[in-house]
């Protein structure tokens, strides 16, 4: 059973771990917007990632879009009180339309099993994210996440 959680702490603690381990989440002024148990949102402003074409840049898109799912991972793991080191081991985005104005990622939690980390085993976590501009569909992202049980030291 999930417990009840603070979803500002949650985000406030994820955007830090973003930051302090994925610079370039950092420069692109990535910021989580909402969570459900299972729904998880995140933007960015279009200024630092804007190309020539004054539209956002296909690696800030593909960038968004993998911390969109890298973070549901991590949020739902936190939940489950799980600790696992997640990597993204397989993707493919569809860019559907340009972005010319903040974008917003959403994914929705599929339910994996996250348990099979206390046993220490790697849990499989295959997550689409949609992107979307001024509520227009510009990106599809499907990803395999895979969350590997952390050794104790």
């Amino acid at each position: 059973m999930k417990q009840s959680y603070d979803e500002t702490a949650l985000l406030t603690q994820l955007q830090q771990t973003w930051y302090q381990t994925i610079p370039a989440s950092q420069f692109m002024q990535v910021r989580p917007l909402s969570f459900t148990d299972q729904e998880f949102s995140v933007t960015a402003p279009l200024a630092p990632n804007v190309n020539l074409h004054q539209t956002m840049f296909a690696g800030s898109i593909y960038t968004l879009m993998t911390l969109t799912g890298w973070g549901m991972v991590w949020l739902q793991q936190q939940l489950a009180e799980i600790d696992g080191d997640i990597v993204l081991a397989d993707a493919h985005i569809r860019y559907i339309a340009p972005i010319d104005a903040a974008p917003v990622a959403i994914t929705t939690w599929a339910g994996a099993d996250l348990s099979v980390l206390q046993r220490g085993k790697r849990a499989r976590i295959p997550l689409t994210v949609e992107l979307f501009c001024a509520d227009k569909l510009s990106a599809v992202f499907d990803g395999v996440f895979i969350s590997l049980p952390k050794s104790s030291a």
